[in-house]
């Protein structure tokens, strides 16, 4: 069976996103095919991964969550993948399926999956993603060179600019073919894209518990097309909106809980969901949402769209199957009131942000 789909990593994450979006898709012939899942890292822990992935009758993922208010507890079972392998057991096959079947290359490598240091790009199988999908794209090359679209789903901002001028950097240095290197700039589809689903925990051998909300949304150029048809799949005009709304306002919530929770000290298991059920926290955040993040995007035009996903972002934090720990959110704190809180002022200087900004100044 050949696969146009070729996936770089078993994550949970691509368990219950990518994979289940082309499932459901293909139950309604709205995608070109099935997947090749390929694992990169050679992590023994997830081999027996690989096997459970491609068993009879797909692998299971619960949709728990609330949408509307109301309590959404089903089981899908993904039935997309149609083969699993291993760069380190089975380079040559993937190599083939890359060069002679992929339609779409799908990747998520992980916080350090695109570091290069260290790697020896001289060797037969690299050690990073980038070094790896070099030489694939250059087996593609060898063999005639077709068209391909890429579509990391790193949580990196514009994340296919970003893997192409890699690729371009190491395609220099390892390869030196300047027509390799033409096809890379002008052949490949770098997609930016940014996902958005919590999966809150595995299901062994394969599987996964994600929440209702999930987006896929995918920055449009000229020759992309949509991998699949899905209501999460969006082909949008610019990315940008789509990570201002995540990043400072889901990810922002988040930050200000993690705020309150380490400043009172409070129970060092407490969940975003059991600090919501407090009503004076819950204003407090509701408060900031409303008089400083809502007109900072308004500001920018945006204020429907946040709005919208301000209420979004609240049902999701009260899913009654997650237990999302303050204590895991809390990590990194200061770097992320940087990045969350901070920018957001920076992005919208002319609103007033007194509750943002004592967060900040503390």
């Amino acid at each position: 069976m050949k696969t146009p789909f070729v996936q770089f990593g078993t994550s949970r994450f691509l368990q219950a996103h990518a994979d289940l979006f082309i499932s459901e898709a293909l139950d309604r012939q709205a995608a070109p095919g099935y997947i090749t899942v390929v694992q990169t890292t050679g992590s023994a822990e997830r081999a027996g991964r690989l096997a459970a992935l491609t068993q009879p009758g797909g692998y299971p993922v619960a949709i728990r969550g609330l949408v509307d208010g109301k309590p959404v507890d089903r089981m899908e079972q993904v039935k997309s993948v149609a083969r699993a392998l291993s760069t380190n057991d089975h380079w040559d096959a993937v190599c083939n399926i890359v060069a002679e079947e992929a339609e779409f290359l799908i990747s998520n490598t992980g916080d350090t999956g695109y570091d290069i240091s260290g790697d020896d790009l001289s060797a037969r199988v690299p050690r990073s993603f980038p070094g790896k999908l070099l030489l694939l794209l250059k087996a593609r090359f060898d063999a005639g060179g077709k068209p391909l679209t890429v579509l990391p789903c790193e949580l990196v901002s514009r994340n296919g600019d970003v893997l192409k001028a890699i690729l371009l950097e190491v395609a220099l240095e390892r390869v030196g073919d300047p027509r390799f290197s033409d096809w890379l700039q002008n052949k490949v589809i770098w997609a930016n894209t940014l996902v958005d689903r919590i999966v809150s925990e595995p299901i062994e051998p394969a599987g996964a518990v994600a929440e209702p909300y999930a987006l896929w949304a995918i920055e449009k150029q000229p020759g992309l097309k949509a991998p699949c048809g899905h209501a999460c799949v969006l082909l949008v005009n610019d990315l940008a909106p789509y990570e201002k709304l995540k990043l400072h306002i889901l990810n922002l919530g988040h930050t200000v809980l993690a705020d309150i929770w380490l400043r009172e000290r409070r129970d060092p298991g407490e969940t975003v969901r059991q600090i919501l059920a407090d009503g004076n926290i819950a204003r407090r955040l509701e408060n900031i949402y409303a008089q400083e993040v809502v007109p900072a995007f308004a500001n920018k035009g945006l204020g429907q769209q946040a709005s919208d996903y301000v209420e979004t972002t609240l049902e999701r934090f009260r899913n009654p199957f997650l237990d999302h720990r303050l204590a895991d959110i809390a990590n990194h704190h200061s770097e992320k009131i940087v990045r969350r809180i901070t920018g957001l002022r920076r992005w919208s200087p002319d609103v007033s942000m007194p509750l943002l900004t004592t967060i900040c100044d503390q």
